[in-house]
């Protein structure tokens, strides 16, 4: 995904409309991703090349007249490309960006995030009056299912292969071996990419979510890859001391993260190392803001603030986490601190939450 998307943009009130014209085009188009998705027609394409809307109807098993219509809505958007025998290609990027599972570029998942919220668009007017907050149950296997597909090539590629390897003191501490706990893992592939770039350390990761645990021991199985998925709250207890703890675009979503970082500072030894991952905000708030910025609040709005306040208490962080409120939990939770770490993870920054120094006897 492109990073470089901090730049402020304010339209002017000659520019509203405009705008939201094109916000209609893209909520159509994002829908029309969400269908091709679904049904395998990109996957069909993407394997058969050009063809026509009656091959693709009967490859999918989907009727050929809405076939032929979402092909053509493709041509005219631009994703795919017709012949004057009217067989449909996809463009190379476009084959890329919707079917390429294990490219970072791949965004076809956010097209089932978004039919995830709408599902559940009432109850999140009702959050809205009431205080209260809608549960990622509620909001069904797409919003489940976008959140591991968008993850899986972030962590197997970039996360191992160059961001820590670039932060030599846990890089250095992953390859003596040891234990690390990745709280909060969902399906699972941060831990599983982690466990196979460093085969001598033993990974524990853990989740709240009975799915995604069970899709996190799949995975793991299907890539031969030994890791040991526990189903349990992060701010449980758990015996032993860990050497790493990792928490992956999670604290935000936490509503007591204060507590589970107190767990973890409980978890991990003196020498340890506590990383957290969470989206790469401004670091203080500015409006107008630029595209990544209007990214993060609009998966607040619609899918983080209201996860959060699903349960009570809450502390209803919302995805918009800025480094003053991570520094402020981890101080609460007895940490020293935080750093703020050069490495990036494409939208998200790398923090270290710093461990005090032991107390002389």
């Amino acid at each position: 995904m492109a990073t470089d998307l901090f730049e402020p943009v304010g339209p002017g009130p000659d520019d509203v409309e405009n705008r939201l014209l094109a916000s209609l085009l893209g909520a159509q188009e994002l829908f029309a991703v969400y269908a091709g998705d679904r049904l395998g027609w990109y996957a069909s394409l993407a394997e058969h090349g050009a063809s026509t809307s009656d091959e693709l109807a009967d490859r999918t098993a989907t009727d050929e007249r809405y076939a032929r219509e979402w092909l053509e809505h493709q041509a005219v958007a631009g994703y795919v490309t017709v012949d004057d025998d009217r067989r449909f290609e996809l463009t190379e990027g476009a084959r890329v960006v919707l079917t390429d599972v294990d490219s970072p570029s791949y965004l076809a998942p956010f097209g089932r995030m978004q039919a995830a919220t709408g599902r559940v668009v009432d109850d999140l007017l009702d959050a809205y009056r009431t205080g209260g907050g809608v549960s990622s149950e509620r909001m069904g296997d797409d919003a489940r299912a976008a959140q591991s597909a968008m993850s899986r090539p972030l962590y197997l590629g970039p996360l191992v292969e160059e961001v820590l390897p670039s932060i030599p003191s846990l890089h250095a501490l992953l390859r003596r071996g040891g234990r690390l706990a990745d709280l909060g893992c969902g399906a699972g592939w941060s831990s599983i990419a982690m466990a196979r770039a460093y085969p001598q350390v033993s990974v524990l990761g853990v989740d709240i979510d009975p799915r995604s645990v069970d899709e996190a021991r799949r995975n793991a199985a299907a890539l031969g890859v030994d890791v040991t998925f526990e189903l349990a709250d992060a701010a449980s207890a758990h015996d032993g001391r860990f050497d790493v703890v990792t928490l992956f675009e999670c604290v935000h979503d936490l509503p007591d993260p204060v507590g589970v970082l107190t767990t973890v500072r409980g978890m991990v030894r003196d020498d340890g190392y506590v990383l957290v991952a969470d989206e790469r905000t401004q670091l203080s708030f500015t409006a107008p803001a630029g595209p990544l910025e209007r990214l993060f609040y609009g998966l607040s709005i619609s899918m983080c603030l209201p996860g959060g306040r699903a349960t009570t208490p809450s502390v209803a962080t919302g995805a918009v986490m800025r480094p003053s409120t991570l520094e402020r939990y981890a101080r609460a939770a007895g940490f020293a601190g935080i750093e703020i770490l050069a490495a990036e993870l494409d939208v998200l920054r790398l923090y270290r939450l710093l461990i005090p120094a032991p107390e002389p006897r």
